[in-house]
């Protein structure tokens, strides 16, 4: 990887930021950028609508992106791509789509590391339905604790619902072995939230084996608005629409409606399609740069930022010490230090982090911490600016030092 030409590739970086808040939303490449402005400029005009060369002409780039990211991620056939708002949209999607499968006393398992993207949806389907939530547990470190996993798992199971990698720690979860035991145990619907894994490993549906799997667009590169939902075909064949309207239809009688094939049963309404064009020039970019020397570049960053932040005395690292299976998010408090503040300190020293409950509270609270300041790379960070990040935290305890003091 060359990061200093990868570097040139984003104009963001020209305002002398460390952005490391890339676990909630990424930094864009000027093709993406260009894109956007090119097809307001030049070509603009809906799609799946008109017969004129210009429609004509955006449909097919916006076709073509459903069969890049099919391609990406390894799926049988585009037509398992569906567009949505965001990966929230996806997951609440399937939740309601899956709704009419679950009866009183069905069980539904989670872990406790989910977002709550991943939770919410589910523990409201179970409360609606009187079905019975269940939990995978974790060990202190975040890992999952698959240890009970027999009595969590059982023939009740409809569904499961699992992240790939936590948005708090970044450990890149066991999914498949867990999917794995449940495909023997149970005929359950298996849900895979992939918004943290998509942009920096690579993805194959078919080995991960999974019914479902959501990710976003603005954590990979792309713009804001677009989050993609695979799903194996069968499945959407069988299943009912989620929103209704312009373009899921096939014939409208005054008493009777037919719907279209998928995917487009299951995008009502005139989809974002200018900024899912411009997704597609994000797939292009990751996948010429290569998933895997971004995964490794960004193992790098994270063994030097590890070593050196365990090398502080005043600071308290949540989760895992080491890289192995993880990706590059580091959880950490300053000592008598609120995060707010610690963020709001960086700030001023032009370092983006991100300081709260990051929307995961149960594994927050399960690893005894309330809110962290959460710093998360990506591939156009650099040694350097970690070693700029370690030297601001330095300054804050030296800060704090003096002002006890006094």
């Amino acid at each position: 990887m060359n990061i200093e030409k990868i570097r040139k590739d984003f104009p963001f970086l020209n305002n002398n930021f460390i952005y490391f808040d890339n676990a909630a939303s990424s930094q864009k490449p000027i093709y993406v950028i260009e894109k956007i402005k090119e097809i307001y400029e030049n070509y603009y005009s809906n799609v799946h609508r008109g017969v004129y060369k210009i429609s004509a002409k955006i449909t097919d780039e916006y076709e073509r992106t459903r069969l890049k990211i099919s391609k990406f991620i390894n799926a049988k056939s585009e037509k398992e791509i569906i567009f949505t708002r965001n990966a929230t949209e996806s997951l609440n999607l399937v939740s309601y789509i899956l709704s009419d499968e679950i009866k009183e006393g069905d069980e539904i398992v989670i872990t406790i590391s989910e977002h709550h993207s991943n939770l919410v949806p589910w523990q409201q389907l179970a409360i609606r339905k009187g079905a019975i939530l269940k939990y995978i547990d974790v060990y202190d470190d975040g890992r999952l604790n698959l240890e009970n996993l027999d009595e969590i798992i059982t023939k009740k199971t409809k569904i499961l619902a699992i992240g790939h990698a936590s948005n708090i720690t970044g450990i890149i979860q066991p999914i498949e072995e867990v999917i794995s035991y449940t495909r023997k145990v149970c005929n359950a619907y298996i849900i895979v939230d992939a918004c943290q894994s998509a942009p920096h490993i690579k993805l194959d549906v078919q080995k991960i084996n999974c019914d479902f799997l959501a990710f976003s667009s603005h954590k990979m590169l792309g713009p804001t608005g677009i989050g993609i939902l695979w799903a194996k075909e069968e499945l959407l064949e069988k299943l009912p629409p989620f929103l209704y309207g312009g373009d899921m239809i096939d014939t409208v009688e005054l008493y009777k409606t037919t719907f279209n094939e998928i995917p487009y049963k299951y995008e009502a309404g005139t989809p974002n399609f200018v900024d899912a064009i411009a997704f597609g020039i994000a797939i292009d970019y990751l996948s010429e740069i290569g998933m895997d020397n971004i995964y490794n570049h960004e193992q790098k960053l994270l063994k030097v930022m590890l070593e050196e932040m365990l090398n502080l005395d005043f600071i308290e690292i949540y989760g895992p010490k080491d890289i192995n299976n993880r990706l590059c998010i580091v959880p950490f408090n300053v000592k008598n230090l609120h995060p707010h503040d610690v963020a709001s300190f960086l700030d001023y020293k032009n370092i983006f982090v991100r300081s709260g409950h990051h929307c995961a509270q149960p594994l927050l609270r399960r690893l005894k911490a309330f809110n962290t300041v959460r710093a998360s790379l990506y591939l156009y960070n650099t040694i350097e600016e970690v070693e700029i990040f370690i030297s601001a935290l330095k300054e804050i305890y030296r800060y704090v030092k003096l002002q006890k003091s006094q």
